[in-house]
């Protein structure tokens, strides 16, 4: 499937109340990638790396590789539908990493591929490039990123060139490689005035994603139901993803929008982002998510 398969209905990305959207389901790539309908993917974040502020120098690689390992048991014995690779610790985060950073997560995901019973994506936080670079590097499914748009945020002034970023991933052979948009960033705010269905719209027409991640303030936040359904309204054929905040009492809720969940912080134990994976919390949404289906 290539990057115009999930092309949008769209007739324009204007506000125009003629514009046509998909209201029937529609078999996406999501059916292609996973077994089930609804997936969970299940957030396997690393601890800090080499030149970030907060690397155990003491424990080294090998640290983080049988962090990482725990992390992959207890989510694919838990029941995960999939699993997302990111540098979650490597705060705060740069929109331009350095080399070392993919580097060592390629070297991470290459050691546990062979243990990896699930499809797969990485983040590289938050680069768009290097995500991509990493996805085609390890055999990766997906990415999740920032793609498009400029934003004030915790981190700066932050911009994207979402066209060169296309134009990359064709250069470097990964057209198979599905790219997850952040439609509402963490830690940011979109400097423009417009409303969210018309950044929507205008996001799957201009820049023709592959999926919507929808977003709380930060990792493990609430996502409001309200902006997700807004979204799905108007993402036309694109999956759209609940990407922070999941927990069994919110997902049912969630997945009468969503068309995927992404979970990290509840699975961890005491539903502490600072914590390992816990098997018992992952089965205990699973449960949940297999009702949803």
């Amino acid at each position: 499937m290539t990057l115009t398969d999930a092309a949008p209905t769209l007739t324009t990305p204007s506000d125009n109340s003629n514009t046509t959207r998909r209201t029937t389901p529609v078999t996406t790539w999501l059916d292609d990638v996973f077994p089930v309908s609804k997936p969970i993917i299940g957030m396997c974040h690393l601890p800090a790396l080499p030149g970030d502020p907060g690397y155990d120098a003491a424990g080294g690689m090998d640290a983080i590789l049988a962090h990482a390992r725990r992390e992959i048991t207890a989510l694919q014995e838990g029941g995960v539908d999939g699993i997302l690779i990111s540098n979650e610790f490597s705060l705060p985060y740069l929109t331009q990493t350095e080399p070392i950073t993919a580097i060592s997560m390629a070297r991470i995901v290459g050691e546990i591929r062979s243990e990896l019973a699930v499809p797969f994506g990485v983040n590289v936080l938050w680069d768009a490039v290097a995500s991509i670079d990493l996805a085609v590097a390890t055999g990766a499914s997906f990415v999740r990123e920032v793609f498009t748009g400029v934003y004030a945020s915790d981190f700066g002034m932050w911009n994207t060139n979402v066209g060169r970023t296309a134009r990359h991933r064709v250069a470097v052979s990964g057209s198979d490689v599905k790219l997850l948009f952040n439609i509402v960033p963490e830690a940011a705010a979109y400097v423009a005035d417009r409303d969210l269905a018309q950044l929507t719209r205008s996001t799957v027409f201009n820049c023709v994603p592959d999926g919507l991640c929808v977003s709380g303030l930060t990792a493990g936040a609430p996502t409001d139901t309200s902006t997700l359904k807004t979204v799905k309204e108007h993402a036309s054929a694109v999956p759209v993803f609940v990407n922070t905040g999941v927990r069994p009492d919110t997902l049912t809720e969630s997945m009468q929008f969503a068309d995927a969940a992404i979970v990290g912080t509840f699975f961890k134990k005491d539903g502490k982002f600072e914590n390992d994976a816990d098997v018992a919390r992952v089965r205990d949404l699973m449960s949940v998510a297999k009702g949803v289906r």
